[in-house]
């Protein structure tokens, strides 16, 4: 894989801020009546709305995934601070092009990395010095044939947004507090200690908990809150 630095340009936000990517699917259909037929029409792929590169990169930063754009030269063109943190043990503190593409060479040196103009790979980092996992997502389609790879390790994920939660479920400001430290992995009984609140306490929050969110167990509930923190 041939990654060179890209070219430090300040034109690049104006001009990659507009550009658009989609999920390939089905055709959509309308329908339009003639008299009394009503008649189905494929409306082609091409006019499907699709979500912007931002909404995709978007979605990627707040589930606590770094991530990067190449052109379809394999140039380095745009990453988060995620990304930087996650490659800065494969590189000397990357935070340019140059070092971030060197960085990510050494982490993918060990598997064979085929990156597809124009898709979205997940990039898998199970522990350090582990070979990571590349995995090519069908369907996403960006027409400048830009490439979004994303940075997944078992470093903590940022959690799901407060207001988020107390919206979606009336959530109390310590009903959502023990929903937020669930989701990083946190025990009941660590909470317990750390907040010094009684096991009592923290039992009837979670069984409040259960109840507002129509969970049963405590890896359901962390499992509902990991696909809620894609939400603004």
């Amino acid at each position: 894989m041939n990654l060179v630095d890209g070219q430090n340009d300040t034109r690049y936000s104006a001009q990659h801020s507009m550009l658009e990517a989609g999920f390939g699917g089905r055709p959509k259909t309308s329908v339009y009546a003639r008299g009394s037929e009503r008649k189905v029409r494929p409306v082609p792929v091409s006019r499907c709305e699709r979500p912007g590169l931002d909404s995709i990169t978007g979605m990627l930063e707040r589930i606590g995934c770094g991530w990067l754009v190449l052109s379809e030269s394999k140039r380095v063109l745009k990453w988060n601070a995620a990304a930087e943190i996650i490659l800065d043990s494969y590189g000397n503190s990357p935070g340019s092009h140059s070092d971030l593409a060197a960085a990510l060479r050494s982490l993918i040196a060990s598997v064979p990395a085929h990156f597809t103009p124009g898709t979205l790979s997940w990039i898998v980092i199970r522990s350090a010095g582990d070979r990571p996992v590349i995995l090519n997502e069908e369907g996403i389609v960006t027409p400048d044939r830009s490439i979004i790879l994303a940075l997944l390790d078992r470093q903590p994920r940022s959690g799901p947004n407060p207001q988020t939660l107390q919206k979606m479920f009336g959530l109390t400001g310590a009903e959502t507090h023990l929903a937020l430290r669930l989701a990083k992995g946190d025990a009941p009984l660590e909470i317990a200690e750390h907040c010094q609140l009684s096991r009592t306490t923290i039992r009837t929050q979670l069984a409040s908990l259960f109840a507002k969110t129509d969970t049963k167990r405590q890896a359901e509930l962390v499992a509902l809150l990991g696909r809620i923190s894609v939400l603004p």
